[in-house]
């Protein structure tokens, strides 16, 4: 029995895909070009899109808030294309300070995102790193507001620590409903550090970015070979790409972890979706775990 699961997750209100398209590298301003890619991300089932305020700086861009206005100025040209979609945007990045969960900061960053979105509500909203001296009452006191206000309808995190999200959780009124780790067959971090576990516990669906390891799990630079090698006998076998058994690997989680696939090559989007026809057992996820750890387990 295969352990990779390609069945619709919940996240609140939403019912959503098992794959997400992630918007970092979002940065062609050209509308028909961007409105192109987005179609094809939601033709594909990539029905929750996941964008940041800070994503513009980096891959192409060259402004904070860049993403979330291409997005905007796709969705005002193409207004049917909003009702297809879960917009997720983050918030709590502001260079150089770097961090930010005030009631004054928060609340302007959420106006400004609908502002450059182009819409009137964000279906989840998250906090993109955690805010050290910022306190949760008062971040979760902000959240519970916007929500009331209805300026975003769900609540989530990103990067925070398992106590961080729990001293969050613990003064909000609302859910938290998801959390964004970084997570692929080569950074195994919330497996172990906790977050799964909490995932599970709770209810929230983790989203992974950097699910190819930033590329490198594609090309093979600079990651183990010994992995390189696992996954490659694992995509002759099952006659697809190496992309696609990392993607397969991260569905296999039960915490129903959801990849954010940020790709703009809609070839590329196709290719990794054949992670639907995998089948990986415990024997193929504990071997990709050992490969990555460079040692067998207990």
């Amino acid at each position: 029995m295969s352990l990779v699961d390609t069945s619709n997750r919940t996240i609140g209100q939403f019912t959503v895909g098992p794959y997400a398209f992630g918007c970092w590298r979002f940065t062609d301003g050209d509308v028909d070009t961007a409105r192109g890619v987005l179609e094809t991300a939601l033709d594909l089932g990539m029905n929750l899109i996941d964008t940041a305020d800070v994503y513009g700086l980096d891959w192409g861009g060259t402004a904070f808030g860049q993403v979330e206005e291409i997005m905007g100025n796709v969705l005002a040209a193409t207004p049917g294309l909003r009702d297809r979609m879960v917009l997720a945007t983050k918030g709590g990045i502001m260079p150089p300070l770097p961090y930010d969960s005030s009631d004054a900061y928060i609340r302007s960053a959420v106006e400004a995102s609908l502002r450059r979105l182009q819409t009137d509500v964000i279906d989840l909203y998250q906090i993109h790193r955690p805010d050290m001296f910022t306190h949760p009452a008062e971040l979760a006191e902000t959240l519970d507001a916007l929500v009331a206000e209805g300026k975003i309808r769900e609540i989530g995190v990103s990067n925070f620590t398992i106590d961080q999200t729990d001293a969050l959780r613990h003064h909000l009124d609302a859910a938290l409903v998801t959390d964004q780790p970084q997570f692929s067959p080569a950074h195994l971090d919330p497996m172990r550090d906790g977050t799964f576990d909490r995932a599970m516990q709770y209810g929230m669906v983790p989203l992974a970015w950097s699910p190819l390891a930033g590329g490198r799990l594609a090309t093979g630079v600079d990651v183990s070979p010994a992995l390189i090698d696992v996954l490659d006998e694992l995509a002759e076998r099952e006659g697809v790409s190496r992309a696609a058994i990392c993607v397969a690997f991260i569905l296999s989680h039960p915490a129903k972890v959801i990849p954010l696939l940020g790709s703009q090559n809609p070839d590329r989007l196709a290719d990794m979706m054949t992670a639907s026809s995998v089948t990986l057992d415990r024997n193929d996820v504990y071997n990709i775990v050992e490969a990555s750890e460079g040692q067998p387990l207990p």
